[in-house]
């Protein structure tokens, strides 16, 4: 079982970066591929990033490309989303999501866990 917590969500303008933050418990976080997904209002939600359990393997969305930086700090058990130049398109709640492969790690279904979400906001 892993409970993942994100922070650093906010209001921004366009333009502006945030980090977001996931915290996760457990003892096995190394273990885990991490992905970073978006849910705008009446949207779907959609991938925006993903990183294997040793860092070495990162997938982005082609929409955030060169926008978008994950990361992890697996003794800190945290996976971090810097998001620059940040568009009022942007805006959504961002959730974190374990799973326990790095196979399709687009897809929703292949996350077995998921943190509550932090809102992103971007004024224009």
């Amino acid at each position: 079982q892993v409970q993942l917590v994100e922070s650093g969500g906010g209001l921004v303008q366009a333009g502006d970066s945030l980090r977001l933050s996931c915290a996760a418990s457990g003892r096995t976080f190394n273990s885990y591929t991490m992905g970073w997904f978006r849910q705008a209002p009446g949207k779907e939600r959609e991938f925006v990033a993903a990183i294997s359990g040793s860092g070495s393997n990162t997938y982005y969305a082609n929409s955030v490309k060169g926008r978008r930086t994950i990361s992890r700090d697996n003794a800190k058990n945290t996976v971090y989303l810097q998001m620059n130049s940040l568009k009022p398109e942007d805006t959504a709640v961002y959730y974190c999501a374990a799973g326990y492969s790095d196979y399709d790690v687009a897809r929703v279904p292949r996350y077995n866990y998921w943190g509550q979400g932090t809102q992103v906001t971007v004024s224009s």
